[in-house]
């Protein structure tokens, strides 16, 4: 079966354009070829600064041949008093068939004409050249460029293409204004190593031939020599380095003879906090910082590792250039950071008036005043100690001071982090300090929550103030579109307060913040408030399905179009969230099942009634006098000996305590229903009727303390 080989050779590529095409050919080529029913054994994609590459191997020589019915003329044109006319006769002509071949079939429009045909399948070769032009001018990136006359669009221009089915070269033309690439089965190796064509002789040649020519075409194996050689070159400095992924990533894509050359700068740099100069290092420069043994990445080594694309006999001049390069960043991080040291943070709070925030919502300033007031409302929710508040003001006040420093000015990647440094340097406490750094976690996903309640806090508050604020400002996030990262603040608001349980009323945070906004700027609070508590209860819904929990029990814990269970989620975000896992919990072992049948239909039945949701004693709501049978008084007797759980579970989240009594009453709801003193529930008498409707209003109301049953699908 034949191999396919597609070669795109280009100017240097982005390295970011190089990732994301590679992801877009693996996905997109194999889902081409199935559309064309075709399908090879293997597509596997390479890529390099200069390249983007695909072989295909275990391709059929052509597609298989295929049946299909071909619709012709309606039957009452194609044919007259049984006698096919000359719409029939043409048609096929058409499809050169007989005309006894021609057949009728009914249709949504009527009977038509139709004609079976076979249609033989097209060599392979021939539907390859089709699609390689889709495949290639199919990319898509940021900054697509064009070059020449043309009106092509790539992210850097194409030298060359190769083309190969087997041996035989595809014949294929790029156009491009005046200038046209032809295919063929020449290929460029290193720039340095290589300067020489590469001749590749058939498709399954491709990797070697390559290699040959000191071109890794593999990027796998490229990080994989790159990870190799800088762990070698740090045992031999007697330190250790980090792998960062994304650092991995982008120098993996920026060479294609990839080695590992051995900087060093002054050791006096080494006064510099270690952040400061790996952030130069590795945002900047692109360099693996080398740290010494057991230094829990806190100290450093006077070095870096650097992965060159150069002739590796020439390390020695490379890496005295990288050394030019990271000292004169170190001098200028040195410059900016002792001349922040000469004043406190607290003196560049005036600074940040000249920051603007929003255009609307003014400066950084004014959102600072902001966070601290929400800080001290979420302080007196938890009924915190004046010195911990104290603290939180403290740090709530002082949380953007370092965005207005020299240092966070040239590397804006430092926020938070300088604004702890400085804060300790001028003899803030130092919980504060770690808050100012701390109140930015998460930062994304996998990323670490805040350690200390501080930075807990004045993270809640930061990013309560910027949800309500863009959202007051009608700047709601649609679609994939979220500028201001609301998703992943709304997203951190319950995550942290979930991971540290911090027993906060959302609801309430969200009333009192839309009121001063709505206030100052003049908008309906309560539509802005409604649109903040939607937002919430979907980011509520997605993470607790995150969570592993079934989408039946979060409607079912959520409510469905239920006020009542929307404002109890968002007063209290550990009950929700235990209420669901406990629910999914009782599903996976099977308890679900010993309560469900009951729940449920008392559940469905109540709903006929008009007993307050909320209402769980029977002594006030239920009659007595008006009990017919047996099984009435046992159900009464029963709820009564329930309430004490229920409460206790309302208080304490322990939910097992309310499972406990709602297993206790099945069997006596079971003959409510079906047993030897079993009731008609709708009774001719309305006032029976009500009664009843009422004792099985009570059992509702008891289940819907942990969730709303009517919601949870059986057996799901």
């Amino acid at each position: 079966m034949p191999a396919f080989l597609l070669e795109v050779g280009t100017e240097e590529l982005p390295a970011s354009f190089l990732s994301d095409a590679l992801v877009q050919l693996q996905e997109r080529i194999p889902q081409s070829l199935e559309a064309n029913s075709l399908k090879g054994e293997s597509v596997q994609v390479y890529g390099t600064p200069r390249r983007l590459a695909v072989v295909i191997k275990g391709l059929p020589f052509q597609q298989p041949d295929r049946e299909e019915e071909i619709k012709g003329p309606p039957a009452q044109a194609a044919f007259k008093d049984g006698q096919p006319t000359a719409a029939a006769v043409g048609f096929a002509k058409k499809q050169g068939v007989e005309l006894d071949a021609l057949f009728l079939c009914p249709t949504d429009k009527g009977e038509f004409v139709f004609v079976q045909k076979r249609i033989p399948g097209r060599p392979v070769a021939e539907i390859l050249t089709e699609l390689i032009p889709q495949w290639i001018w199919g990319l898509e990136g940021k900054r697509l460029m064009r070059w020449g006359n043309g009106d092509a669009r790539f992210s850097r221009p194409i030298r060359w293409l190769v083309a190969l089915l087997d041996e035989t070269v595809l014949p294929l033309e790029l156009v491009n204004g005046s200038k046209t690439i032809q295919s063929d089965r020449i290929s460029q190796g290193h720039r340095v190593l290589h300067p020489d064509p590469v001749t590749i002789a058939q498709a399954t040649d491709y990797l070697t031939a390559l290699k040959s020519a000191s071109v890794t075409v593999d990027p796998e194996e490229r990080a994989n020599i790159i990870k190799e050689q800088v762990k070698a070159v740090a045992d031999n400095l007697g330190g250790y380095t980090v792998i960062y992924p994304d650092l991995l990533e982008e120098v993996t894509n920026l060479v294609e003879y990839p080695s590992a050359v051995v900087g060093k700068f002054e050791p006096e740099f080494l006064e510099l906090p270690t952040e400061v100069i790996t952030e130069v290092m590795v945002t900047h420069q692109r360099y693996f910082p080398v740290f010494k043994p057991d230094s829990s990445e806190k100290e450093l080594l006077p070095n870096f590792i650097t992965i060159s694309n150069a002739d590796p006999k020439k390390s020695d001049i490379v890496a005295v250039g990288n050394e030019r390069v990271i000292r004169a960043r170190l001098a200028d991080g040195r410059f900016f950071y002792e001349a922040d040291l000469t004043k406190p943070l607290e003196s560049f709070l005036p600074q940040l008036e000249k920051v603007t925030f929003q255009e609307e919502l003014g400066s950084v300033r004014a959102k600072v005043d902001r966070v601290v007031k929400i800080a001290e409302r979420i302080s007196t929710q938890l009924e915190l100690a004046e010195h911990q508040s104290q603290k939180i003001q403290r740090a709530a006040l002082l949380c953007k001071a370092d965005l207005v420093t020299q240092m966070v000015y040239e590397f804006p990647e430092l926020q938070g982090i300088m604004g702890e440094k400085y804060a300790l340097a001028s003899g803030e406490d130092r919980e504060v300090a770690k808050a100012i750094y701390q109140h930015y976690l998460p930062t994304g996903a996998g990323d670490n929550f805040p350690e200390t309640l501080t930075g807990q806090i004045v993270g809640l508050a930061d990013r309560l103030d910027t949800l309500v604020s863009i959202f007051g400002l009608g700047l709601i996030p649609s679609g994939s579109s979220d500028p201001f990262a609301l998703r992943r603040a709304a997203n951190a608001v319950v995550k942290i307060t979930w991971f540290y349980n911090l027993p906060i009323n959302l609801d309430d945070l969200l009333a009192q913040i839309s009121t001063d906004f709505a206030a100052k700027y003049h908008k309906d609070q309560a539509s802005l408030t409604a649109a903040l508590q939607e937002f919430f209860l979907q980011r509520i819904r997605t993470l607790l399905q995150e969570e592993k929990i079934d989408y039946d029990l979060v409607n079912a814990v959520l409510g469905e179009n239920d006020p009542e269970y929307t404002e109890r989620a968002l007063k209290d975000l550990l009950d929700v969230r235990d209420r669901a896992l406990y629910l999914q919990q009782i599903r996976n072992d099977s308890t679900l099942d010993n309560i469900y049948e009951t729940v449920n239909r008392s559940t469905r039945l109540a709903a006929q009634g008009d007993l307050d949701t909320k209402q769980l004693e029977p002594t006030t709501v239920v009659r007595q006098e008006l009990f017919q049978k047996p099984s009435e008084t046992a159900l009464y007797n029963a709820l009564i000996e329930s309430v004490p759980q229920t409460q206790a579970a309302q208080q304490t989240r322990n939910y097992q305590l309310l499972l406990a009594a709602l297993g206790k009453i099945a069997p006596t709801v079971s003959n409510f229903f079906d047993g030897p003193d079993s009731v008609l529930v709708m009774d001719s008498d309305p006032e029976v009727k009500r009664n009843r409707l009422h004792l099985l209003g009570l059992v509702r109301n008891h289940a819907r303390v942990l969730a709303d049953f009517g919601a949870i699908v059986k057996n799901l």
